[in-house]
Protein backbone atom coordinates (compact mmCIF):
# COMPACT_ATOMS: atom_id res chain seq x y z
CA UNK A 1 0.00 0.00 0.00
CA UNK A 2 0.79 3.49 -0.66
CA UNK A 3 0.15 6.87 -0.03
CA UNK A 4 -0.92 8.76 -3.24
CA UNK A 5 -1.91 12.17 -2.12
CA UNK A 6 -2.17 14.08 0.84
CA UNK A 7 -4.93 16.98 1.04
CA UNK A 8 -4.92 19.71 3.55
CA UNK A 9 -8.16 21.79 3.79
CA UNK A 10 -8.75 24.99 5.75
CA UNK A 11 -11.70 25.35 7.19
CA UNK A 12 -12.66 28.96 8.72
CA UNK A 13 -16.11 30.60 9.81
CA UNK A 14 -16.77 34.07 8.18
CA UNK A 15 -15.91 36.14 11.68
CA UNK A 16 -12.60 34.78 13.49
CA UNK A 17 -12.56 37.28 16.76
CA UNK A 18 -9.09 37.67 18.14
CA UNK A 19 -9.84 35.42 21.10
CA UNK A 20 -8.09 32.40 22.80
CA UNK A 21 -10.52 30.05 20.26
CA UNK A 22 -9.13 27.08 18.56
CA UNK A 23 -12.66 26.64 17.36
CA UNK A 24 -13.06 29.19 14.49
CA UNK A 25 -10.26 28.18 11.94
CA UNK A 26 -9.01 24.67 11.22
CA UNK A 27 -6.42 22.53 8.76
CA UNK A 28 -8.16 19.31 8.14
CA UNK A 29 -5.49 16.88 6.50
CA UNK A 30 -6.59 13.96 4.50
CA UNK A 31 -4.32 11.26 3.30
CA UNK A 32 -5.42 8.79 0.65
CA UNK A 33 -4.12 5.32 -0.68
CA UNK A 34 -3.92 3.41 -3.80
CA UNK A 35 -6.44 1.12 -2.23
CA UNK A 36 -9.08 3.73 -1.78
CA UNK A 37 -8.97 4.09 2.21
CA UNK A 38 -8.45 7.55 3.36
CA UNK A 39 -6.98 8.75 6.90
CA UNK A 40 -8.08 12.08 8.58
CA UNK A 41 -5.85 14.40 10.64
CA UNK A 42 -6.21 18.05 12.19
CA UNK A 43 -3.88 20.66 12.39
CA UNK A 44 -4.90 23.18 15.30
CA UNK A 45 -2.04 26.43 14.47
CA UNK A 46 -1.92 29.12 12.12
CA UNK A 47 -3.80 27.38 8.80
CA UNK A 48 -2.96 29.48 6.49
CA UNK A 49 0.84 28.88 7.08
CA UNK A 50 0.83 25.07 7.98
CA UNK A 51 -1.05 24.50 5.00
CA UNK A 52 2.23 26.27 3.03
CA UNK A 53 3.93 23.27 5.32
CA UNK A 54 2.04 20.47 3.44
CA UNK A 55 1.77 22.39 -0.32
CA UNK A 56 5.62 23.41 -0.52
CA UNK A 57 7.71 21.65 -3.23
CA UNK A 58 10.59 19.45 -2.66
CA UNK A 59 13.50 21.50 -2.42
CA UNK A 60 17.46 21.34 -0.88
CA UNK A 61 18.39 18.67 1.48
CA UNK A 62 15.55 18.77 4.96
CA UNK A 63 13.76 21.72 3.58
CA UNK A 64 10.81 19.32 2.08
CA UNK A 65 6.88 20.30 1.99
CA UNK A 66 5.22 17.28 4.21
CA UNK A 67 3.34 16.19 1.13
CA UNK A 68 6.52 15.59 -0.94
CA UNK A 69 7.60 13.88 2.12
CA UNK A 70 5.11 11.65 2.40
CA UNK A 71 3.47 10.58 -1.02
CA UNK A 72 4.39 7.44 -2.12
CA UNK A 73 5.59 5.98 1.33
CA UNK A 74 3.82 3.04 3.30
CA UNK A 75 1.53 4.60 5.35
CA UNK A 76 2.05 1.82 7.96
CA UNK A 77 4.91 2.46 9.41
CA UNK A 78 3.13 5.63 11.03
CA UNK A 79 6.25 6.26 13.49
CA UNK A 80 9.25 5.87 10.78
CA UNK A 81 7.35 8.62 8.81
CA UNK A 82 7.34 10.70 11.89
CA UNK A 83 11.07 10.65 11.89
CA UNK A 84 11.21 11.36 8.52
CA UNK A 85 9.16 14.23 8.61
CA UNK A 86 10.91 15.32 11.33
CA UNK A 87 14.26 14.98 9.53
CA UNK A 88 13.63 16.32 6.23
CA UNK A 89 11.36 19.48 7.85
CA UNK A 90 14.51 20.31 10.39
CA UNK A 91 15.77 23.35 8.34
CA UNK A 92 12.54 25.36 8.77
CA UNK A 93 10.87 22.93 11.65
CA UNK A 94 12.07 21.20 14.69
CA UNK A 95 9.82 23.60 16.32
CA UNK A 96 6.55 25.89 15.24
CA UNK A 97 4.64 25.52 12.31
CA UNK A 98 6.11 22.16 10.82
CA UNK A 99 5.93 19.97 13.93
CA UNK A 100 1.74 21.75 14.10
CA UNK A 101 1.34 20.44 10.44
CA UNK A 102 3.11 16.69 11.08
CA UNK A 103 0.84 16.34 14.43
CA UNK A 104 -2.04 16.63 11.34
CA UNK A 105 -0.61 14.15 9.18
CA UNK A 106 0.61 12.11 12.08
CA UNK A 107 -3.02 11.66 13.47
CA UNK A 108 -4.18 10.68 9.57
CA UNK A 109 -2.05 8.28 9.39
CA UNK A 110 -2.70 6.78 12.85
CA UNK A 111 -6.24 7.06 11.25
CA UNK A 112 -5.15 5.25 8.15
CA UNK A 113 -3.25 2.19 9.95
CA UNK A 114 -6.48 1.62 12.16
CA UNK A 115 -8.64 1.52 9.29
CA UNK A 116 -5.96 -0.40 7.06
CA UNK A 117 -5.79 -3.34 10.21
CA UNK A 118 -9.57 -2.73 11.18
CA UNK A 119 -8.80 -1.90 14.73
CA UNK A 120 -9.10 1.27 17.02
CA UNK A 121 -6.25 3.62 17.50
CA UNK A 122 -6.50 2.90 20.80
CA UNK A 123 -5.70 -0.97 20.52
CA UNK A 124 -2.96 0.28 18.10
CA UNK A 125 -1.65 2.12 21.01
CA UNK A 126 -1.53 -1.02 23.17
CA UNK A 127 -5.27 -1.36 24.38
CA UNK A 128 -7.41 1.00 26.17
CA UNK A 129 -7.94 0.70 29.91
CA UNK A 130 -11.48 2.44 29.81
CA UNK A 131 -14.16 2.62 27.10
CA UNK A 132 -14.96 6.45 28.62
CA UNK A 133 -13.03 9.24 29.86
CA UNK A 134 -14.40 11.83 32.23
CA UNK A 135 -15.12 15.02 30.43
CA UNK A 136 -14.42 18.59 32.07
CA UNK A 137 -16.29 21.28 30.58
CA UNK A 138 -13.08 23.49 28.97
CA UNK A 139 -14.67 27.69 28.73
CA UNK A 140 -13.74 30.93 29.39
CA UNK A 141 -14.80 33.90 32.11
CA UNK A 142 -17.66 35.78 31.84
CA UNK A 143 -17.25 39.17 32.27
CA UNK A 144 -18.87 38.83 34.94
CA UNK A 145 -18.43 37.03 38.05
CA UNK A 146 -22.55 36.43 38.44
CA UNK A 147 -22.04 35.59 34.93
CA UNK A 148 -19.25 32.89 35.34
CA UNK A 149 -21.49 31.44 38.18
CA UNK A 150 -24.60 31.35 35.61
CA UNK A 151 -22.14 29.38 33.29
CA UNK A 152 -21.15 27.07 36.30
CA UNK A 153 -24.33 26.01 36.76
CA UNK A 154 -25.10 24.83 33.32
CA UNK A 155 -22.30 22.54 33.54
CA UNK A 156 -23.56 21.04 36.67
CA UNK A 157 -26.76 20.61 35.47
CA UNK A 158 -25.31 18.75 31.78
CA UNK A 159 -23.72 16.05 34.46
CA UNK A 160 -20.51 17.04 34.37
CA UNK A 161 -17.80 16.49 37.44
CA UNK A 162 -14.92 19.26 36.17
CA UNK A 163 -15.49 22.53 34.84
CA UNK A 164 -12.37 24.65 33.58
CA UNK A 165 -12.78 28.15 33.62
CA UNK A 166 -9.60 30.46 31.75
CA UNK A 167 -8.72 33.57 30.46
CA UNK A 168 -11.08 36.48 29.93
CA UNK A 169 -10.97 39.10 32.83
CA UNK A 170 -8.82 37.03 34.51
CA UNK A 171 -4.97 38.79 35.21
CA UNK A 172 -4.52 42.47 36.26
CA UNK A 173 -6.54 42.41 39.33
CA UNK A 174 -6.19 40.00 42.07
CA UNK A 175 -9.87 40.71 43.71
CA UNK A 176 -11.08 40.20 40.30
CA UNK A 177 -9.70 36.54 40.14
CA UNK A 178 -10.66 36.12 43.45
CA UNK A 179 -14.40 36.90 42.96
CA UNK A 180 -14.71 34.61 39.80
CA UNK A 181 -12.97 31.98 41.25
CA UNK A 182 -15.38 31.86 44.23
CA UNK A 183 -17.92 31.88 42.20
CA UNK A 184 -17.25 29.14 40.26
CA UNK A 185 -16.71 27.27 43.06
CA UNK A 186 -19.71 28.07 44.90
CA UNK A 187 -22.12 27.22 41.56
CA UNK A 188 -20.17 23.84 41.28
CA UNK A 189 -20.23 22.88 44.78
CA UNK A 190 -17.22 21.36 46.62
CA UNK A 191 -17.65 17.96 45.43
CA UNK A 192 -16.94 18.54 41.69
CA UNK A 193 -13.54 19.74 40.31
CA UNK A 194 -12.47 23.16 39.66
CA UNK A 195 -9.53 24.30 37.59
CA UNK A 196 -8.41 27.49 36.54
CA UNK A 197 -6.90 28.95 33.15
CA UNK A 198 -4.21 31.88 33.74
CA UNK A 199 -3.75 32.20 30.37
CA UNK A 200 0.38 33.18 31.14
CA UNK A 201 -1.17 36.46 32.95
CA UNK A 202 1.89 36.94 35.37
CA UNK A 203 5.28 36.44 36.51
CA UNK A 204 5.68 33.47 39.19
CA UNK A 205 6.08 35.66 42.16
CA UNK A 206 2.41 37.20 41.27
CA UNK A 207 1.46 33.65 40.37
CA UNK A 208 2.74 32.02 43.47
CA UNK A 209 0.46 35.06 45.29
CA UNK A 210 -2.44 33.68 43.03
CA UNK A 211 -2.33 30.13 44.33
CA UNK A 212 -2.45 31.57 48.04
CA UNK A 213 -5.24 33.97 47.56
CA UNK A 214 -7.21 30.57 45.15
CA UNK A 215 -6.38 27.96 48.06
CA UNK A 216 -9.37 28.52 49.80
CA UNK A 217 -11.43 27.50 46.83
CA UNK A 218 -9.49 23.91 46.72
CA UNK A 219 -8.59 24.03 42.84
CA UNK A 220 -7.33 21.11 41.45
CA UNK A 221 -4.81 22.38 38.77
CA UNK A 222 -3.82 26.27 38.06
CA UNK A 223 -2.95 26.53 34.28
CA UNK A 224 -0.15 27.97 32.40
CA UNK A 225 0.17 31.23 35.11
CA UNK A 226 3.58 32.40 33.99
CA UNK A 227 4.61 32.65 29.87
CA UNK A 228 5.23 29.56 27.68
CA UNK A 229 8.75 30.33 27.58
CA UNK A 230 9.77 31.21 31.35
CA UNK A 231 10.93 27.86 32.28
CA UNK A 232 12.85 29.09 35.20
CA UNK A 233 9.44 30.64 36.53
CA UNK A 234 7.40 27.57 36.48
CA UNK A 235 10.33 25.51 37.97
CA UNK A 236 10.29 27.79 40.88
CA UNK A 237 6.54 27.92 41.24
CA UNK A 238 6.23 24.05 41.03
CA UNK A 239 8.70 24.27 43.54
CA UNK A 240 6.54 26.43 46.27
CA UNK A 241 2.92 26.11 44.71
CA UNK A 242 0.15 24.15 46.92
CA UNK A 243 -1.60 24.02 44.22
CA UNK A 244 -0.53 21.56 41.11
CA UNK A 245 0.60 23.83 38.16
CA UNK A 246 -0.25 22.75 34.44
CA UNK A 247 0.94 23.79 31.24
CA UNK A 248 2.12 22.74 28.25
CA UNK A 249 -0.62 23.25 25.01
CA UNK A 250 1.61 25.50 23.35
CA UNK A 251 4.78 22.83 23.58
CA UNK A 252 6.14 20.67 20.79
CA UNK A 253 7.69 17.14 20.48
CA UNK A 254 8.51 15.01 23.40
CA UNK A 255 11.76 17.06 23.96
CA UNK A 256 10.20 19.99 25.27
CA UNK A 257 7.45 18.13 27.62
CA UNK A 258 10.67 16.14 28.77
CA UNK A 259 11.46 19.55 30.26
CA UNK A 260 8.47 20.66 31.49
CA UNK A 261 8.60 17.21 33.78
CA UNK A 262 12.04 18.17 34.37
CA UNK A 263 11.19 21.84 36.12
CA UNK A 264 8.63 20.21 37.93
CA UNK A 265 4.79 20.73 36.00
CA UNK A 266 2.32 18.26 37.92
CA UNK A 267 0.11 18.01 34.78
CA UNK A 268 1.23 18.25 31.63
CA UNK A 269 -1.24 19.19 28.20
CA UNK A 270 -0.18 18.22 25.17
CA UNK A 271 -2.22 19.08 22.28
CA UNK A 272 -2.73 15.96 20.05
CA UNK A 273 -3.26 18.50 16.85
CA UNK A 274 -0.45 20.43 17.65
CA UNK A 275 2.85 18.97 19.96
CA UNK A 276 3.22 16.60 16.83
CA UNK A 277 0.70 14.28 17.03
CA UNK A 278 -0.66 10.76 18.82
CA UNK A 279 2.92 9.64 18.44
CA UNK A 280 4.25 12.50 20.74
CA UNK A 281 1.61 12.52 23.15
CA UNK A 282 2.29 8.16 23.38
CA UNK A 283 5.61 9.47 24.26
CA UNK A 284 4.61 12.36 26.91
CA UNK A 285 2.49 10.16 28.83
CA UNK A 286 5.02 7.12 29.33
CA UNK A 287 7.20 10.26 30.64
CA UNK A 288 4.77 11.47 32.63
CA UNK A 289 3.87 8.21 34.28
CA UNK A 290 7.76 7.61 34.71
CA UNK A 291 8.13 10.98 36.58
CA UNK A 292 4.65 10.02 38.58
CA UNK A 293 3.14 13.07 36.92
CA UNK A 294 -0.07 13.25 34.73
CA UNK A 295 -0.95 14.29 30.68
CA UNK A 296 -4.03 15.59 30.63
CA UNK A 297 -5.21 16.04 26.78
CA UNK A 298 -5.61 20.24 25.80
CA UNK A 299 -8.52 19.85 23.55
CA UNK A 300 -9.92 23.05 22.37
CA UNK A 301 -10.76 22.51 18.69
CA UNK A 302 -12.30 20.15 16.55
CA UNK A 303 -14.01 16.34 17.03
CA UNK A 304 -11.34 15.50 15.11
CA UNK A 305 -9.08 16.88 18.03
CA UNK A 306 -11.12 15.07 20.53
CA UNK A 307 -11.56 11.71 18.98
CA UNK A 308 -7.63 11.30 18.60
CA UNK A 309 -7.22 12.82 22.18
CA UNK A 310 -9.84 10.07 23.27
CA UNK A 311 -8.55 6.93 21.76
CA UNK A 312 -4.59 8.41 23.41
CA UNK A 313 -5.88 9.18 27.05
CA UNK A 314 -8.10 6.16 27.26
CA UNK A 315 -4.70 3.85 27.15
CA UNK A 316 -3.03 5.63 29.51
CA UNK A 317 -3.63 4.24 33.31
CA UNK A 318 -3.96 7.70 35.12
CA UNK A 319 -5.40 9.06 32.29
CA UNK A 320 -8.98 9.81 33.61
CA UNK A 321 -9.93 13.06 32.18
CA UNK A 322 -10.47 14.65 28.77
CA UNK A 323 -10.68 18.73 27.89
CA UNK A 324 -14.61 18.94 26.44
CA UNK A 325 -14.76 21.94 24.45
CA UNK A 326 -18.52 23.85 24.69
CA UNK A 327 -17.99 26.62 22.04
CA UNK A 328 -20.64 26.80 19.77
CA UNK A 329 -18.85 26.59 16.66
CA UNK A 330 -20.27 24.39 14.16
CA UNK A 331 -16.37 23.34 13.34
CA UNK A 332 -16.34 22.13 16.81
CA UNK A 333 -20.32 20.81 16.97
CA UNK A 334 -21.15 19.33 13.08
CA UNK A 335 -17.70 18.57 11.54
CA UNK A 336 -17.40 15.18 12.86
CA UNK A 337 -20.91 13.80 12.14
CA UNK A 338 -20.93 11.43 15.22
CA UNK A 339 -19.38 13.46 17.33
CA UNK A 340 -18.34 11.73 21.03
CA UNK A 341 -21.07 13.10 23.43
CA UNK A 342 -21.12 13.30 26.79
CA UNK A 343 -23.00 10.95 28.75
CA UNK A 344 -23.46 11.11 32.55
CA UNK A 345 -20.30 13.60 32.63
CA UNK A 346 -18.00 11.06 30.55
CA UNK A 347 -17.31 10.65 27.02
CA UNK A 348 -17.02 7.18 25.16
CA UNK A 349 -14.17 6.24 23.40
CA UNK A 350 -15.00 5.33 19.78
CA UNK A 351 -15.14 1.97 18.44
CA UNK A 352 -14.46 2.22 15.31
CA UNK A 353 -11.65 1.02 12.94
CA UNK A 354 -8.83 4.11 13.25
CA UNK A 355 -10.46 7.39 14.73
CA UNK A 356 -14.31 6.11 14.50
CA UNK A 357 -15.37 9.25 13.11
CA UNK A 358 -17.08 10.79 9.92
CA UNK A 359 -16.95 13.98 8.58
CA UNK A 360 -19.63 15.62 7.33
CA UNK A 361 -19.25 17.32 3.92
CA UNK A 362 -21.86 19.54 3.91
CA UNK A 363 -19.94 20.71 7.00
CA UNK A 364 -16.42 20.98 4.53
CA UNK A 365 -17.96 22.18 1.36
CA UNK A 366 -19.56 25.42 3.94
CA UNK A 367 -17.12 26.58 5.48
CA UNK A 368 -14.19 25.64 2.89
CA UNK A 369 -11.37 28.69 2.48
CA UNK A 370 -11.25 28.71 -1.73
CA UNK A 371 -7.37 29.64 -2.42
CA UNK A 372 -6.86 30.95 -5.89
Amino acid sequence: MKITAVEPIHLRVPVVDAIPDGTLDVLVVKIHTDEGLTGIGEVTSQSYVCKACFDAPRSAARRHGLTSILVGEDPRDVEGLWEKMYYETNRYGRRGAAIHAISGADIALWDLKGKIEGKPVSELLGGRVRDDVRAYASVLFADTPEETAAMAHEYVEMGLTAVKFGWGPIGPDPDVDVAHVQAAREAVGNDRDLMVDAGHAWDWETALGRTELFKPFNIAWLEEPVGQDDRKGYAELCKRSEIPIAGGEGDVTHWDFEDLIERGLDVVQPDIAFCGGITVCKRVSDMAIAAGRRAVPHCFSTGINLAASLHWISTVPNGDLVEYCLRPSPLMRKLVANLPPVVNGRVPVPTGPGLGIELDPAIEEEFTVRYE
